[in-house]
């Protein structure tokens, strides 16, 4: 009797743990589930925040991550309008920063403000 208890304890603690061990994705939604932003977003109102919290650890200094400087209104408006700022922070599968996709509401604000024409204060 003690050897199937143990048994189905054992199995059950098996399962606890690999359900424990996936990866989920949380889906927080998507830009478009968001109401419109009606303001205009201006880099040094709005974007350069983001962009020092969530990039400049890795896109800073002499060894930046794929070469890609982001501590300057110029470098990160060539990063957005070469579209590879935008297309790896939209992106779910790959996405910047690698920690996970930042949440819809931070980035529907970098593309308005890229939709608002890059403006810088």
């Amino acid at each position: 009797m003690n050897r199937k208890l143990y048994k189905w304890i054992a199995c059950v603690g098996a399962l606890a743990f690999f359900y424990n061990c996936t990866t989920n994705t949380v889906d927080e939604g998507s830009i478009e589930d968001l109401p419109p932003i009606v303001e205009t977003v201006t880099y040094e109102g709005a974007v350069q925040a983001i962009i020092v919290t969530n990039c400049v650890t890795c896109h800073s200094g002499p060894n930046a991550n794929a070469g890609l400087q982001l501590t300057s209104y110029v470098n990160v408006r060539a990063a957005a309008e070469n579209g590879n700022l935008i297309g790896r922070i939209n992106n779910s599968s790959n996405p910047m920063p690698p920690s996970g996709q930042l949440p819809p509401e931070t980035r529907q604000i970098i593309d308005q403000w890229v939709i608002d024409g890059y403006i810088q204060n």
